[in-house]
């Protein structure tokens, strides 16, 4: 991904939206099999998924038009040619919405400071007891959690404050990599909804940092990174091998607190009795533990 930053001009960053809205498009065109677009085919095919002029021809649009749009060339396109190409490639309602945000034909959140935590959030992780709960940034950054989030894994307090990040510690923590059940699900999907957010904050340098930074550090990022795959924030289904509470199967959803600048309470609800024992347990035996904890950076904000 190419940095988006003050060096960089109006002009330069429109270009970068356009080369990805290009290859986007392209990634997307090659996982459709001419078979679930209605098309017959005769022999043997070099080209995976669609071909260029067979994606035209069923959005009605010219071929070149269609060509330059994978080049990063096209200027202007309309909605209505962008929602017949979606069509074409059976985008999901995700994947249609990061392909608008990348022709600039939808509004990008405001850049907003970060936020500041607030007493009634500290509030509402800590009732939430025993569920793993914690206040997370649009950026995955985990700026407060109860004792059940903050001990799941391993002691997130004991990492440095720049570390706290869920993506971060999903691919390059062998600890919190190592709690996924289902790793070849789960770290896609965080590239994905990465990739997502990086168009909607198109403005916020925070985020391309932590891109960059992941895709320096782990090959994983990379390779899922480059299958350009979007997703959006819906609730997931989650398995965990907790060191301390054991398997658990939880239902992973957000809580939004304010949705312009990205800002959630996560939460890990049980989709079983015997998670929702369990849970009931490890809390138990982390009970000595403060029911919540914050990054230091962030602390004066909740005493303020």
């Amino acid at each position: 991904m190419a940095p988006r930053g003050a060096q960089y001009g109006c002009v330069d960053m429109i270009d970068d939206r356009r080369r990805e809205l290009g290859s986007f498009l392209r990634a997307r065109r090659e996982r459709v099999s001419p078979r679930d677009a209605g098309i017959a085919v005769n022999g043997r095919r070099r080209t995976p998924g669609l071909r260029r002029e067979e994606v035209a021809q069923q959005a009605g649009i010219g071929i070149t038009w269609y060509t330059w749009l994978e080049q990063g060339r096209a200027t202007g396109v309309s909605d209505q040619v962008l929602h017949a190409v979606a069509r074409v490639l059976q985008m999901t309602d995700a994947e249609r919405h990061h392909m608008l945000m990348l022709a600039d034909r939808a509004p990008a959140v405001s850049h907003l400071p970060p936020m500041n935590l607030r007493p009634e959030h500290t509030a509402v992780i800590e009732q939430l007891l025993p569920f793993p709960a914690a206040v997370q940034t649009d950026g995955y950054e985990i700026v407060a959690s109860n004792r059940a989030y903050r001990f799941l894994f391993s002691d997130l307090d004991a990492y440095a404050p720049e570390d706290r990040n869920c993506a971060w510690l999903m691919f390059t923590d062998p600890t919190w990599r190592g709690s996924l059940v289902d790793e070849s699900l789960v770290l896609p999907d965080i590239a994905a909804r990465l990739r997502a957010h990086s168009a909607e904050h198109r403005d916020d340098r925070r985020g391309d940092l932590l891109i960059e930074r992941l895709l320096r550090a782990s090959a994983d990022f990379r390779a899922c990174w480059e299958d350009y795959e979007v997703a959006d924030e819906r609730p997931r289904l989650r398995r965990y091998a907790s060191p301390g509470a054991g398997r658990l199967t939880t239902h992973f959803q957000s809580l939004w607190i304010d949705p312009g600048r990205g800002t959630r309470i996560i939460v890990m609800s049980p989709a079983d009795e015997r998670t929702a024992d369990r849970l009931r347990r490890f809390d138990a035996l982390v009970s000595a533990a403060p029911a919540w904890t914050a990054r230091p950076d962030v602390l004066e904000a909740v005493a303020g």
